[in-house]
């Protein structure tokens, strides 16, 4: 398993050992957020990178989850459909979103790493 990429918009990524990339959102982004109280999940299809594909829904807003990459949607967490608290409880882990192969698998390695997206996330704090 490799390491994490990052969106600007929060979203993790992880490229599996099977090619497949994992789609959830950061810590950030769920602390920002509230309790996520629902969860539409995609349609298995391919979808545009910028393409909106899920919606969240928490206690303080809803929010769009959009596709980081050109790519198919190949797998969705239905377990978020009974239980989007799992977004709140482990949201790197448990809490994922959707598996999507990716039109071009390379082009992950042009999303922020860690120490990039701890600077966003830094340039963000002193705003």
């Amino acid at each position: 398993m490799s390491e994490l990429r990052f969106t600007v918009e929060h979203e993790w990524l992880r490229l599996e050992e099977d090619g497949l990339v994992t789609v959830g959102i950061t810590a950030f982004a769920q602390e920002a957020l509230g309790d996520v109280v629902f969860v539409q999940l995609p349609e298995a299809q391919s979808y545009s990178a910028e393409a909106e594909v899920a919606v969240l829904e928490s206690v303080k807003a809803a929010s769009n989850i959009t596709m980081p990459l050109d790519g198919e949607v190949v797998e969705v967490n239905t377990d978020l459909e009974a239980s989007p608290e799992l977004v709140n409880e482990d949201p790197l882990g448990q809490g994922w979103f959707f598996r999507f192969r990716p039109a071009n698998p390379s082009a992950i390695n042009d999303l922020l790493d860690q120490a990039a997206y701890d600077r966003l996330l830094n340039a963000n704090a002193d705003a």
